[in-house]
């Protein structure tokens, strides 16, 4: 598996593998690309964690047009590397990471 981390407010946009852009009819399904419960916080903005399979090697990401940032984002579109699951945790480390799931059950407590 890969990862990525994307901010609120974008949204995935094309999906590359190897032989191009993702194609549905070939591959008979969409990429898995699943948003954990699993974010960090850097420059006041909040990061979900994304993880993506294995045949996935580049993910553009968009502003989605409903949001309120989006008119300064006008034509802004973001190629995301994906990163292994150890550069995750260490950014998850260094940062402090948040995971979702986690502080919601042991407030239960």
């Amino acid at each position: 598996m890969k990862y990525f981390f994307l901010s609120d407010g974008w949204t995935i946009g094309r999906v590359w593998e190897f032989g191009g852009l993702w194609n549905e009819v070939a591959w008979r399904r969409k990429p898995d690309i699943t948003r954990l419960a699993i974010a960090m916080e850097e420059k006041g903005e909040k990061l979900w964690l994304y993880r993506v399979e294995e045949a996935v090697i580049m993910v553009e990401v968009k502003p989605q047009p409903n949001t309120v940032e989006a008119p300064a984002a006008i034509g802004q579109v973001v190629l995301k590397r994906l990163i292994t699951a150890d550069q995750a945790i260490d950014l998850l480390c260094s940062s402090g990471g948040i995971a979702e799931s986690l502080l919601s059950a042991s407030t239960a407590l």
